[in-house]
């Protein structure tokens, strides 16, 4: 069974790339009219990706998401608010941490910062910029992370600390470097990727559905756009302390 479940998982990842695959194809032979520059190492990559992929939807299924409802189930029963939190916080800190887009964006801008003489032309300085910044995203997510799931326990509306969030970001927007500012506001989509979001969304889920009088549905979604929001919060501080 688990056999042809991951066939046909094969397949739909196949089906879901094909037409990210047909529009370059189109575009290269129709309108750029080049041929294609490594059409051996093309297909190889595009078979990478699919079974990639695969991989990655039965992980979740097979791994995150369980783990994070089954977390958040034993914490409910437990009663400790603290320890939930404390373990909301960690989660979303370690996740953050852990997330290959943060790390390569984080790198990425470490150099540009030392090339515009932002910061000194050394590995020791750019690899504390980076540092710093990874750290400030991943404080942000831990903190948005706990706050998402004090809303659940409290039963909080989801757009009270999310207005609350962008009302920072808006104050905050014109005394910030410029130069950190593209970085803050793309902050959010680099922390909440591929491993963030699942466990994230098993958790507030799970969370939802083991408290009497909350609905999963209303109430265990919405830990994600938090987790958006706080990381621009957070960098731009961390470009105007530094």
């Amino acid at each position: 069974m688990l056999k042809n479940r991951f066939v046909q998982q094969l397949f739909s990842s196949f089906i879901d790339l094909t037409p990210i695959l047909v529009v370059v194809l189109i575009f290269q032979v129709l309108v750029i009219r080049q041929p294609l520059p490594d059409a051996a190492n093309l297909i190889t990559g595009a078979l990478f990706v699919v079974v990639g992929l695969t991989l990655f939807i039965q992980g979740l299924e097979q791994s995150l998401f369980p783990l994070g409802e089954s977390m958040a189930y034993a914490f409910a029963n437990k009663g400790s608010l603290f320890w939930l939190l404390a373990f909301a916080f960690c989660l979303g800190f370690g996740a953050a941490v852990a997330e290959p887009a943060l790390l390569a964006i984080a790198e990425k801008a470490a150099n540009i910062a030392s090339l515009g003489n932002m910061i000194e032309q050394t590995d020791i300085a750019k690899d504390n910029y980076a540092f710093g910044l990874r750290m400030a995203v991943a404080l942000s997510v831990g903190f948005s992370i706990l706050i998402g799931i004090l809303r659940i326990i409290r039963g909080w509306p989801v757009y009270y600390p999310v207005f609350c969030a962008y009302a920072c970001v808006a104050l905050m927007t014109p005394f910030a470097p410029a130069e950190i500012i593209g970085i803050a506001y793309d902050a959010g989509g680099i922390a909440t990727s591929t491993i963030t979001v699942p466990l994230v969304t098993a958790l507030g889920v799970g969370l939802a559905t083991a408290i009497k009088g909350r609905n999963p549905m209303t109430d265990g979604f919405g830990l994600i756009v938090l987790a958006s929001i706080t990381p621009m919060i957070f960098v731009m501080a961390y470009g105007m302390i530094i």
